[in-house]
């Protein structure tokens, strides 16, 4: 972690350069006051900017990432956001990186860095800069990298993400077998397949897990057996496992 603190330090030393701003003494009190609540009507608009590129330089220098990323959007500041998202990158923290290539439209270094996710098993932050992009290609070559590697809720997220129902009621269905009912469920409702949630709904009965057969039955618009959970078990019913 020492590494990492170093460099985000020098990464503010080289490019935050707060000193040279006109700003720069006054930041801290109006960021205490809270940056919504400042009147800056009086300024150009080129002077709001410089303005509030001083606060997301200071915000950035207490380790603020995220606040200082949604003013540098504001601002349209795409260097700096590309900046922020080339270091966040280079020191392996994908999900501050991913964002800010996402608040700067860089669309070729989302696709360079979910690419290196995926090499690097980072798997949740792949699937979110392919999503950005909205590549289904390389989406679909995560969600088949998810079923080799049975990393089952992240296929599911990836072929929810595109709309994929064979692949949902398949994966459903291979759940379904392992007795993984809540990942089952979980896919036929997202697939939008009635008939196979109701049977995992009965299944869940039969093992006791009331709550979740109600919730599979209301997923499945059973009505007869919502009202027949509501009408004859309580929330306590619902909070154990009850055997009916």
């Amino acid at each position: 972690m020492d590494h990492i603190k170093r460099d985000v330090s020098r990464m503010v030393e080289e490019q935050a350069k707060t000193e040279d701003n006109p700003f720069s003494k006054v930041i801290p009190a109006l960021m205490k006051k809270g940056l919504e609540n400042i009147n800056l009507s009086m300024f150009s608009e080129d002077k709001k900017r410089e303005l509030l590129n001083a606060a997301a330089e200071e915000y950035f220098k207490r380790n603020q990432i995220g606040d200082a990323m949604k003013v540098f959007k504001m601002t349209g500041n795409r260097i700096r956001l590309t900046a922020i998202g080339d270091e966040h990158a280079r020191l392996g923290l994908f999900s501050y990186a991913i964002e800010a290539y996402k608040l700067a439209d860089e669309r070729d270094k989302l696709m360079r860095v979910g690419e290196r996710c995926l090499e690097e098993g980072h798997i949740a932050e792949s699937i979110a800069a392919f999503k950005i992009v909205g590549n289904q290609d390389k989406l679909n070559a995560v969600g088949d990298y998810c079923l080799q590697k049975g990393k089952i809720e992240f296929a599911i997220e990836v072929f929810s993400a595109l709309d994929n129902k064979a692949k949902l009621i398949k994966l459903g269905d291979h759940c379904f077998g392992e007795k993984q009912y809540p990942l089952s469920a979980k896919a036929y409702e997202l697939a939008g397949e009635k008939t196979k949630l109701n049977t995992v709904a009965e299944e869940f009965m039969r093992i006791g897990l009331l709550a979740n057969a109600l919730r599979s039955f209301e997923a499945a618009d059973n009505q007869m057996m919502v009202q027949f959970i509501r009408e004859n078990f309580g929330d306590r019913d619902l909070a154990s496992k009850v055997y009916v």
